[in-house]
């Protein structure tokens, strides 16, 4: 799998001078941010099999700084907002689009410790990923545990999308594994556990000449060559979004392929 990377640049000033006549790679501000010494935050943009992946190392000394929110902070089926519109107004650093839950009536969801929804959906196989007050990530199987069951083990957010990515650092998905009505090459999103403290939130382009799309095992491979032990897929296609510094860093594609930011039901955020 071929790969090249690339670090943002280390400020906005000498980004957009960059940008001027230099490569799309250089277009977004970047490098590592510090909003006190707690937490570190590190944005890199590599290619990966002609598609560029923006990768969020995070460092975070307190657990509960890795937050959700939800379109216009109420809970709905048709309540949706852009992933950066929600970043701006919680005050997030860094942020990425959620489980888009609002598509669905059924599949766990619990937000900053309050759960929303517990109805499982059917059948089995609903893989869903479950952050604890400890800062551990887990996935599990709707039909093997309740939504109940999970709040009281000290769950504080649990996504209903999925699938599993990596699991106990070994890669879940197979090679032609993928999401209903999706596309085998894809737009997509993605969160990981190093370690708790130590999480990895990956987007990538797709679906444009200049960006192909990753399949979910092309995706698992780097969550699982970034050293995750557990990572989870959240929504793509048009919906994958990365909010940095005060900007989309990616180029999210939405109707008809054209380069615009989807509203979606919430996000994944650290706050500056």
């Amino acid at each position: 799998m071929p790969v090249t990377a690339t670090a943002f640049a280390e400020d906005e000033s000498s980004t957009k001078e960059q940008a001027a006549g230099e490569t799309e790679e250089t277009y977004a501000a970047g490098g590592t941010e510090t909003g006190d010494d707690t937490k570190s935050i590190e944005v890199t943009e590599i290619t990966v099999s002609d598609t560029q992946v923006y990768i969020a190392d995070i460092y975070l000394s307190d657990p509960s700084q890795l937050m959700t929110a939800v379109a216009e902070n109420t809970f709905g089926r048709n309540v949706t907002d852009k992933t950066s519109s929600m970043a701006e107004e919680n005050g997030a650093l860094l942020a990425i689009n959620g489980d888009y839950y609002g598509f669905r009536d059924s599949g766990y969801v619990m937000r900053n410790g309050y759960l929303y929804r517990s109805t499982a959906r059917s059948g089995s196989g609903n893989e869903d990923l479950v952050v604890y007050a400890d800062g551990t990530m887990d996935i599990i199987d709707e039909s093997d545990v309740t939504a109940e069951e999970l709040s009281a083990a000290g769950a504080v957010q649990i996504f209903s999308f999925g699938p599993g990515l990596v699991e106990d650092g070994e890669i879940a998905v197979g090679t032609d594994t993928e999401v209903d009505q999706s596309r085998s090459s894809n737009p997509r999103t993605a969160i990981g556990m190093i370690e708790p403290g130590h999480y990895v939130m990956v987007v990538s382009d797709g679906r444009t000449s200049e960006s192909e799309g990753l399949t979910l095992y092309e995706l698992a491979e780097i969550m699982q060559e970034l050293g995750c032990t557990e990572a989870y897929n959240l929504d793509g296609g048009g919906s994958s979004t990365m909010y940095y510094n005060g900007e989309v860093i990616n180029n999210p594609t939405s109707g008809r392929n054209k380069i615009k930011e989807r509203s979606v039901s919430d996000i994944v955020y650290i706050a500056v």
